[in-house]
């Protein structure tokens, strides 16, 4: 226990500017998201672009790949949450997953996390000797389908984030980016808290 603390408080002297930056800006993202402001895409876009960069330095090509997808995903989100109706009224609102959504969105996990699994099998026998392709691909297959659920204001969104954050914390521990773990750390707790009120907001819409 007091060599991993050592290590810690070790890695975390060592983190950089940008990786506080990318952690700052990724909590206030998960804070807007939770409150369902629209502020969460731009904010939320340089937290991504800063982890894209910080995730191919570590050799966490999944991560990398969840990131850019992030990127991608913000602008769409960002205009999908900003519509509305010829009355000014948001088009889109938080609301829960029906039984083909579900399907839908369990075929797609699984689908990125096959094709995720082996391309980092494939890249760790080539030049990402580092990679770690299960967790990796678990978390990024996870990410990938939370993202897509939350342009689209789907409770069960948080579910996948809860997921991630929690296959992400051990992830960038063992690769010597603590700041990034305590980070992950903290998402999980906003996640949690997140679902509750996203659930509320989902079952105030239901009885409009």
């Amino acid at each position: 226990m007091e060599i991993i603390l050592e290590q810690f408080l070790k890695d975390l002297r060592g983190s950089g500017m940008w990786e506080w930056i990318a952690v700052i800006t990724g909590i206030a993202s998960v804070w807007f998201s939770k409150k369902e402001h629209i502020l969460v895409y731009p904010v939320g876009l340089v937290n991504t672009i800063i982890y894209v960069v910080l995730s191919f330095q570590n050799h966490l090509i999944g991560e990398a790949s969840v990131n850019i997808f992030y990127s991608v995903m913000s602008v769409y989100g960002w205009f999908n949450w900003a519509r509305r109706n010829a009355a000014h009224e948001h088009i889109v609102h938080v609301c829960f997953s029906n039984g083909r959504d579900w399907k839908m969105q369990l075929l797609f996990f699984a689908g990125c996390f096959v094709v995720l699994y082996y391309s980092l099998l494939f890249l760790k026998h080539s030049f990402a000797k580092e990679a770690i392709p299960l967790p990796d691909a678990f978390a990024s297959a996870a990410a990938f389908t939370g993202m897509l659920l939350m342009t689209k204001k789907k409770v069960e969104s948080w579910y996948w984030w809860i997921a991630t954050n929690i296959a992400s914390i051990p992830l960038y521990f063992v690769k010597h980016m603590v700041l990034t773990s305590v980070y992950y750390l903290i998402l999980l707790i906003l996640a949690i808290f997140g679902l509750l009120e996203w659930i509320q907001r989902a079952k105030q819409q239901q009885g409009r």
